[in-house]
């Protein structure tokens, strides 16, 4: 007979690390950027994997290019699948910009967004522009995610900065705050190199508090991701996840692939001898 469930699998095989929890999740949230998968491939994608994922987003401006059956679809099969799918913040900006916050809130419920990313990395809006469309956003029933930080190839993210806005954006309604990285993973909280600073991580983590848990870090490329989870945790909150590097991300999180099944598995070992 061929097994059709996980409970096949002993549980310290399927989660050696103890601590991945199921949705809907408050923290681990990995948010997933999607720059243009048909239905055969999002299908595919959430047959595979929908309990990883928490947060869909339709990179950029990308979801007026979409056939509108289509784009409908795909919010549709998301939200069946217990999943925030959202616009990327780039389309917000745009909107706004052209628009009065409002008629891009009525458009984004008449398609079924459950989501909203609201940002000021490319086009100018102000700090108390930005609150009001997350407290407007957040009024008219949309699970709220701000965005920290700029989308030019020299923005390097600052503590003080970060850390005001996160108890700003907060106070306004938002439920996460995303630091920008871009799909590239060469800006804000890292070089172009795309090599990260740990004493910074763990900086913004401890004067942030409790509100660390709050935080969504991009992490767009696997030495990324394996720096963050070793250096936050393996609960941290990543964004900015392919859709192809979606399982590999969460083998990552449990300790099923080399770059943390030792440190969780022999770590572990080591404080139950202690």
């Amino acid at each position: 007979m061929i097994p059709t469930d996980t409970s096949f699998w002993p549980s310290n095989w399927l989660d050696p690390s103890w601590e991945r929890t199921d949705k809907p999740r408050t923290q681990g949230i990995t948010m997933v950027i999607d720059k243009g998968l048909g239905i055969r491939a999002f299908d595919d994608l959430l047959a595979t994997a929908a309990s990883y994922i928490d947060v869909y987003k339709l990179g950029f401006g990308t979801c007026v290019l979409y056939p509108l059956d289509i784009l409908q679809q795909k919010i549709s099969m998301a939200r069946e699948n217990g999943i925030k799918i959202m616009p990327g913040g780039t389309f917000f900006e745009v909107a706004h910009t052209q628009s009065p916050l409002e008629t891009y809130f009525a458009r984004l419920k008449a398609l079924g967004f459950n989501a909203i990313e609201i940002s000021d990395g490319t086009l100018p809006i102000s700090k108390e522009e930005r609150l009001r469309a997350i407290s407007l956003a957040a009024e008219a029933g949309f699970h709220v995610f701000s965005e920290y930080g700029k989308k030019a190839s020299d923005f390097s993210a600052d503590k003080e900065l970060l850390l005001e806005t996160l108890h700003e954006d907060i106070d306004a309604g938002s439920e996460y705050v995303i630091v920008e990285a871009r799909e590239s993973g060469n800006v804000g909280i890292y070089n172009k190199q795309g090599q990260v600073d740990d004493t910074f991580l763990l900086e913004v983590t401890r004067e942030a508090g409790e509100l660390a848990s709050r935080l969504i870090w991009e992490a767009p490329q696997k030495e990324q991701q394996v720096a963050m989870l070793n250096t936050l945790g393996y609960s941290t909150n990543l964004g900015n996840i392919a859709p192809a590097d979606l399982i590999s991300l969460e083998a990552l999180r449990r300790g099923l692939r080399g770059d943390t099944a030792a440190l969780i598995i022999l770590d572990r070992g080591k404080s139950t001898c202690e």
